[in-house]
């Protein structure tokens, strides 16, 4: 299936069209006020909050800004751009460990969903996070048997929130 088309969506699409599909300059500029915007979690989407994580080429703290998904009770982040997505790697080198902000600044563990269980975590991120519509090549309305073909593309994570004392703890809260 090819990506939802119309303009706003080939417009996106463009935003994110540097190097490995990467965002460009004004893009990342945009990514930077959100970010900031999300983490102080008023007069943004409910959904809204700013990923932050160590580089893993530069062991500096990168933010992004990232739709919360909610499914049965748990959180997820997806990433809407795919394997090559930079945070993606640098989640991925640090073990998981990573922060959220919305409000105030959380400590959590990201682990990544096995493939086979990402469908209905991407069926509910593109319900909730419209900017990502133009990126992923399935509609919004689309059976979860529709996602199951794209689920390896789209590394979806588990967020659990880690515990004062440096355990993780349920997500749920």
């Amino acid at each position: 299936m090819r990506p939802v088309t119309g303009r706003p969506g080939a417009i996106r699409r463009r935003l994110y069209a540097g190097p490995d599909g990467r965002p460009t300059a004004l893009m990342r500029l945009v990514n930077r006020v959100d970010a900031r915007l999300y983490a102080g979690g008023r007069l943004v989407p409910a959904q809204a909050a700013t990923l932050e994580v160590v580089g893993r080429r530069s062991g500096r703290a990168v933010r992004v800004p990232v739709a919360v998904v909610d499914l049965a009770g748990e959180r997820y982040l997806v990433a809407m751009l795919g394997e090559r997505t930079n945070w993606v790697r640098n989640v991925r080198a640090a073990g998981g460990r990573a922060a959220l902000h919305r409000r105030v600044r959380r400590e959590v563990v990201l682990e990544e969903v096995p493939v086979e269980r990402r469908a209905p975590v991407l069926q509910r991120y593109l319900a909730v996070a419209p900017g990502a519509r133009a990126h992923i090549p399935v509609h919004r309305r689309a059976p979860v048997a529709e996602f199951e073909r794209i689920a390896d593309r789209y590394p979806v994570f588990r967020v659990r929130f880690r515990e004062p004392s440096g355990s993780a703890g349920d997500c749920s809260r």
